[in-house]
């Protein structure tokens, strides 16, 4: 029976078809490739005729004297991302609380936006933005009375540009899916505490958190557990010799010394650390969900 049930709902077995072919060819058999981080790859020889070294690139990459540097860039800047969390859960908040529908549409359109930027023309913009000779910012700074900075030619500047404008570009998507969730909760629970005389700020509170965190938890457990995948585009595009100390991240690192330089297995060494650390962060997140809340991805 059950089996001529599947039969009758073949179309919709269909439509995941794509999907399903999508993740098969594109995430799962490129792992087979992953043997070349234990392997001395050589292109001639290919997967299966390349010598097994082991651990020897792993090690390699632990022993490199700007291994700390480049591991303590990449959480920190993770960190720092990850601070601007709640920023687009109080944004959806603050919106959903608007009268106005024509004031909120525009404010969620001015936010969206920047969403569909992509991202070497991000990177564009803020060299203009804050170039020290004609930059918008630095006109403003020395109309005050202060010196012109400049921004990328500092080193102490690069974790704030980065975070910050994906703040802006990215909150509006963030709101989207936490107003999203706001349109779940029954009206009738704020019409009850309307009754009771609830302030704005307590139905905020009681009503309207607690009935999106799960939502809230699951998307802070994936980002915790894509922590070190910061985005290698932007993060290359906008370094520079003068702000490399701070810039150079695991990734930015991976595509110059396996791509750019050709060595393929000591990248793909590096890139297999910087996966298992991000698999490592979303099982302990989602383990820690579970017990304290209930809400976890499984």
């Amino acid at each position: 029976m059950t089996r001529i049930r599947r039969i009758k709902h073949w179309d919709l077995y269909l439509l995941l078809l794509p999907t399903v072919v999508y993740y098969a060819l594109l995430e799962y058999v490129p792992m087979y490739g992953l043997q070349i981080a234990f392997k001395d790859f050589k292109v001639a020889l290919g997967f299966a005729g390349s010598e097994w070294v082991g651990l020897k690139y792993f090690e390699r990459f632990f022993d490199f004297y700007l291994f700390w540097d480049i591991l303590k860039n990449t959480v920190l800047l993770s960190l720092y991302e990850l601070s601007t969390f709640p920023i687009a859960v109080l944004m959806a908040l603050l919106l959903n609380q608007l009268v106005s529908h024509k004031f909120k549409r525009i404010v969620q359109t001015v936010t969206y936006a920047p969403y569909f930027i992509s991202t070497v023309v991000l990177a564009g913009m803020l060299n203009l933005f804050l170039s020290p000779g004609s930059g918008l910012v630095n006109r403003v700074i020395t109309m005050l009375g202060g010196e012109a900075i400049y921004f990328f030619g500092d080193s102490s500047w690069f974790k704030s540009i980065f975070v910050w404008s994906g703040v802006w570009q990215n909150l509006g998507w963030g709101m989207v899916i936490y107003l999203a969730a706001l349109t779940a909760i029954s009206p009738e629970l704020h019409e009850a505490a309307v009754m009771d005389g609830a302030s704005k700020f307590r139905r905020i509170w009681h009503i309207d958190l607690p009935g999106i965190m799960p939502t809230v938890t699951i998307m802070l457990i994936l980002s915790i557990g894509n922590m070190f995948n910061l985005g290698f585009e932007k993060a290359y595009l906008l370094q520079n010799p003068l702000n490399i100390s701070s810039a150079e991240i695991i990734q930015t690192y991976v595509y110059k010394k396996g791509l750019v330089g050709g060595q393929f297995s000591y990248g793909a060494a590096i890139g297999f650390f910087n996966s298992v650390m991000n698999f490592i962060l979303l099982i302990a997140v989602n383990s820690i969900a579970r017990r304290m809340n209930q809400t976890s991805l499984w």
